[in-house]
């Protein structure tokens, strides 16, 4: 009986004195950690500065100014231009244009480098020229003309300032009131004038003017 009590008391021993070395041993690190935190198994994330796309603006005005531009009415100042692209007018919704004020037989000018793409007449705006700028993104409306210039045909070639019109009142213009109507479209994919974006002309023309220029000398 008393060597039964003295093995228990030795077996007893023996296991607390290995628990005693395990928990010294753990706290010099000489066992690593067997059970890792929830934390430890989750993939890292890396925060990236968030990147803002540019943003893109389709500004048409400055990029015609980029181009060799001629005011289609010589020696039209600022005060004869007036904003009426969004003035409501009968049978469309809005003008979409600009009307330039001139005595009847004012020559037409070329705003742009380009092509004369038709030669039209209808009952709203009369005698008509529509022209492509040279690089096929902008289509030039010139309407109630009295005539076309001399050996204008579709299909020419023609620079900016040279003449292809003259001012008049056909079309659905007043007897009393000559002008040009001049409008500016942005082709559309498939390159049709009358699809184009209307483009307000206004605050070109104003750029063009004569004492607009005379400002910036």
């Amino acid at each position: 009986m008393q060597l039964l009590t003295r093995i228990i008391a030795f077996g007893a021993g023996l296991v607390v004195g290995a628990g005693g070395l395990y928990v010294c041993l753990r706290a010099e690190h000489v066992f690593p950690e067997q059970i890792a935190s929830a934390h430890a198994n989750e993939p890292t994330v890396i925060s990236l500065p968030t990147v803002v796309p540019a943003r893109v603006v389709d500004d048409d005005v400055h990029r015609l100014m980029l181009h060799d531009l001629a005011m289609p009415i010589s020696g039209v100042n600022s005060g004869d231009l007036h904003d009426s692209f969004a003035s409501p007018r009968p049978g469309r919704k809005t003008h979409e244009a600009i009307d330039i004020p001139a005595p009847r037989g004012t020559p037409v000018h070329a705003l742009d480098d380009g092509v004369i793409s038709r030669l039209f007449v209808s009952a709203k705006g009369g005698i008509t020229i529509y022209q492509v700028d040279s690089h096929s993104v902008y289509c030039y409306y010139y309407a109630h003309l009295s005539r076309y210039a001399n050996r204008l045909h579709e299909g020419m070639a023609v620079k900016h300032g040279d003449v292809i019109g003259y001012v008049g009142t056909g079309g659905d213009a007043p007897a009393n009131g000559p002008h040009l109507h001049f409008a500016i479209t942005r082709l559309g994919a498939a390159g049709e004038w009358m699809e184009g974006a209307p483009i307000n002309p206004y605050p070109l023309l104003m750029a063009l003017s004569g004492d607009a220029s005379e400002d910036t000398n």
